[in-house]
């Protein structure tokens, strides 16, 4: 994979601020405008199918049942459902009371959608045209919630398949927050980059500078002079994605210094952005990409030719 772009511009989850998360509507809004990557999360059924979602199961905030119902929380996880009957479900609007409602209020709701496999999605780029862009895949793993998913060698197995079956191992980045994923794609493929995102804020960090944590499969800042840039590059990261509030212009710099990309998410307001490609980040994770195409347009960045392509 080329790691000489010079910014990489991302659609979280396809761009969620836009159109409903992690659907071929989405993916398709993300093509058309034009986005060096696309940004999306997997699961896998009981089945065996890779399916495109950011929770490990229905999210009761998206779902809803034959009957128009929202599913009840917590949702089942994918691991306990056979691909038919998750296909069952319609995710194309927001609960209208829920916070994430609040969140993105602008969103066009697609009803009728439904969550797709990461194979429709490799079919929907092809279609497009787009020879490009890239996809960073998310590995939807929790390792304190190990019943909700497959186990890590299983997951990696079933991802590793469908990536390699489309003929895309040389277009993909594969990201977690539970590095041991990570770990096994860089013993069965090790062309293909791994991702270590990070999160040290609020209550439940999956990093922190002292210790291991349940999330960093074994290895602790500790053990290299309590630097998270050094720490990623000894586990074999290729790029290190940073929660944006985390991020400092030495850390940026001590990270370049590690031969490590700094990707960060998830930012959506215009000075935010510029501030981060201010202080010299390799890419941005947006659920909107179209502002975030404007910031880095007056930026001077090149921006992305869109392949307009319909769902």
């Amino acid at each position: 994979m080329a790691f000489d772009m010079a910014f990489d511009l991302e659609a979280h989850r396809g761009g969620r601020a836009l159109l409903p998360e992690n659907t071929l509507p989405a993916f398709a809004n993300a093509l058309t405008m034009g986005v060096d990557t696309l940004e999306l999360d997997v699961g896998v059924t009981a089945d065996g199918e890779v399916v495109v979602s950011h929770e490990r199961g229905l999210n009761p905030d998206l779902a809803r049942d034959a009957n128009g119902g929202y599913v009840a929380a917590p949702g089942t996880p994918f691991v306990k459902l056979q691909f038919a009957d998750v296909r069952t479900y319609d995710v194309g609007q927001i609960r209208p009371d829920s916070a994430y409602a609040k969140q993105f209020p602008d969103q066009h709701a697609v009803p009728g959608t439904r969550i797709p496999t990461l194979k429709e999605l490799f079919a929907l780029v092809r279609k497009s045209g787009n020879e490009r862009v890239r996809f960073n895949i998310e590995t939807k793993i929790d390792p304190d919630h190990p019943d909700e998913s497959l186990q890590p060698q299983a997951f990696v197995a079933k991802l590793l398949g469908v990536i390699e079956d489309a003929k895309f191992s040389d277009r993909v980045m594969i990201q977690s927050f539970d590095w041991r994923t990570l770990r096994l794609v860089q013993q069965q493929a090790p062309t293909i980059p791994t991702v270590y995102l990070t999160l040290q804020r609020g209550s439940a960090p999956t990093v922190v500078l002292d210790k291991a944590t349940n999330w960093t499969a074994g290895f602790s800042p500790a053990d290299h002079g309590g630097s998270l840039p050094r720490t990623i590059k000894a586990a074999g990261g290729a790029v290190w994605s940073p929660n944006f509030g985390d991020v400092t212009a030495a850390l940026v710099s001590e990270a370049h210094t590690e031969g490590l990309r700094v990707v960060v998410w998830t930012v959506n307001k215009p000075d935010d952005m510029a501030r981060m490609i201010e202080l010299g980040v390799d890419g941005i994770i947006s659920d909107r990409p179209d502002l975030l195409r404007q910031v880095a347009g007056e930026k001077r960045i090149k921006l992305p030719l869109g392949t307009p392509v319909q769902p």
